[in-house]
């Protein structure tokens, strides 16, 4: 678990086989599922961008907005986003984006997750620092949420 002011990295070593977690990280369903959004029909495709509406309390007016970058069957998939873009009254799109990429590895009779999300120093500086400090929480949450899920079968 470490950071720094631009990226933000965490792993979980979640005791299910890798094609287990690939599935709950790839499929957009799934990942909708366990991410907190709902993505009921979409596809996670390279080059493209999918969108659906945060289902987690509180955030339901939030649009999770992604461009899937790359799709690596059973080793990686990426997206970037902008990062903790939340508040109705400002346009997102003129900002750079962060990167968010996930690895998977077999370890022993598991899958070693991680996730690392880069790009916080192009933020704009007056929200930079909330951006940074929100996300990093959120990975904290969602690796325990993916872990859930995918150790539920």
């Amino acid at each position: 678990m470490t950071s720094s002011t631009d990226r933000i990295e965490r792993s979980v070593l979640i005791q299910a086989p890798l094609s287990r977690v690939w599935q709950a990280v790839s499929s957009a369903e799934e990942f909708g599922n366990w991410f907190g959004v709902a993505l009921k029909g979409k596809s996670f495709v390279a080059g493209q961008r999918v969108q659906g509406n945060i289902t987690i309390a509180g955030y339901e007016h939030v649009v999770f907005d992604v461009l899937v970058e790359r799709v690596e069957p059973q080793k990686l998939f990426s997206f970037s986003w902008h990062p903790y873009a939340v508040d109705p009254a400002i346009d997102y799109s003129k900002e750079p984006t962060t990167l968010v990429v996930f690895e998977l590895k077999e370890a022993g009779n598991g899958t070693l997750l991680s996730v690392v999300e880069s790009g916080f120093d192009k933020i704009p500086a007056g929200r930079r620092a909330e951006a940074f400090r929100m996300n990093s929480g959120g990975w904290e949450g969602q690796m325990k949420n993916i872990e859930k899920h995918a150790t539920a079968r």
